[in-house]
């Protein structure tokens, strides 16, 4: 599994790279793609995947019989990040940059004196095109310590607007569609989506694994493998969800907060001729298990944590619970996939923040309110997140794969 999630990573650089290598993986395993804009014709006991704007994904096995329940899996594909502004040239002293606008909620200073590359989608008059230019390495430098002696002791400040602007050229004026015309064939720029990416790769640190876009392409790695390794169900739809702008609130047509799934669930419903009242019926018999990162406990920030609800590194995937709300787990949805931990003999955390440290949100809570659908957070521990350099133990991504996978096989309605 090591060398294949590395691999996984390597290929996945930005959201649109990552859904790619997704239905690549689907394909191969003959899903069979569908079109949102034509009528589906759906066979019991098929594979099939839907794509929408070039982002997200679901991934969908119909079981043998007409379906009265469905197992939902659901994780993300985007990462907090720098992303390069509609009119990005910039150019002093004849050093050329790039400007910038902060994506989600990065940890800012692991971006400076780093090896960077562009990474997304062009736009232009041959059609759009996925780049990943790792032969071009870009730095943002941090000042000197001689020009602010005391950054020691007051923290690292980095301006959004200042500070975050890669060096594209120190040899006279540079432009990004000068750049990009020595490399690809066009004659127009139309418009881009072009993210600055860690160069330096993912790798091995004895029983951890350490890259960029752990949260949450390590959920979504597991969500993937989970439903190509399942059994087929004889009257559960099995699904697996990869959405976009998690990190930026999922409110978009490919975020969570659209009635995507709840669209492909009435289709699915439609063309195996079931009514509305059976659509309704399934839903209520339904579960989503809502998969991403969860904060590790870190030793050298004891006090940061809640001491008896602190997940640790290594001991299996966690449930994540919060007063507030901020994710859909309740004592329900938790026993059943408690039981089904037990089954496979994997070993299950639980977790809250302090009480006085607010906890982020999922995708789980705005899933279960636009779908009706029973939903928990679950999740694997994770060191320096929203960091360019993210840690995860290997084991508890192994445990959550086991888990899901198990869970698309065997659970039914409580």
């Amino acid at each position: 599994m090591h060398d294949d999630f590395l691999h996984f990573l390597q290929k996945s650089p930005t959201v649109w790279h990552a859904a790619k290598e997704i239905s690549n993986r689907l394909a191969e395993d003959d899903f069979s793609p569908l079109s949102e804009r034509e009528r589906w014709k759906l066979e019991p006991d098929q594979r099939y995947f839907v794509e929408r704007d070039g982002t997200l994904l679901c991934a969908f096995r119909l079981p043998k019989k007409k379906p009265t329940n469905a197992i939902l899996l659901a994780s993300h594909t985007d990462s907090p990040g720098l992303k390069l502004k509609p009119q990005p040239d910039l150019c002093t002293k004849e050093i050329s940059q790039l400007s910038t606008e902060v994506y989600g909620g990065p940890l800012l200073h692991s971006w400076l004196d780093r090896d960077l590359a562009l990474a997304g989608r062009l736009e232009t008059d041959g059609g759009s095109k996925l780049i990943f230019l790792d032969d071009m390495p870009l730095i943002i430098p941090q000042l000197a310590i001689h020009l602010d002696k005391s950054i020691n002791e007051k923290g690292i400040f980095v301006h959004r607007q200042d500070h975050l602007k890669p060096i594209l050229s120190i040899r006279g004026e540079e432009t990004l569609e000068k750049v990009l015309k020595k490399r690809f064939s066009f004659k127009k720029l139309y418009s881009f989506d072009l993210f600055l990416v860690p160069l330096e790769k993912a790798g091995i640190l004895g029983d951890l694994v350490a890259g960029y876009r752990l949260d949450n392409l390590s959920s979504a790695y597991a969500c993937l493998n989970a439903l190509l390794k399942a059994k087929g169900s004889s009257h559960a739809i099995q699904m697996a969800v990869f959405w976009d702008h998690e990190e930026i609130g999922s409110m978009s047509a490919t975020g969570a907060d659209s009635l995507f799934v709840d669209q492909v669930l009435e289709r699915i419903s439609l063309a195996l001729n079931m009514d509305r009242e059976d659509f309704h019926c399934l839903k209520s018999h339904s579960q989503i298990l809502s998969a991403d990162v969860t904060h590790a406990w870190n030793p050298n920030f004891a006090d940061k944590y809640d001491p008896q609800n602190s997940p640790l590194m290594g001991r299996g995937p966690v449930l994540k619970f919060n007063a507030a709300r901020k994710y859909a787990s309740d004592a329900g949805s938790a026993a059943d996939v408690v039981k089904i931990a037990d089954q496979c003999g994997v070993p299950v955390q639980k977790a809250a923040n302090r009480s006085d440290i607010p906890s982020g949100s999922t995708v789980g809570p705005i899933m279960s309110a636009n779908t009706g659908i029973r939903t928990l957070d679950i999740g694997i521990p994770c060191w320096a997140m929203h960091s360019t350099r993210e840690i995860i133990a290997a084991s508890d991504l192994r445990d959550l794969t086991t888990l899901l996978r198990t869970t698309l096989e065997t659970w039914t309605p409580s």
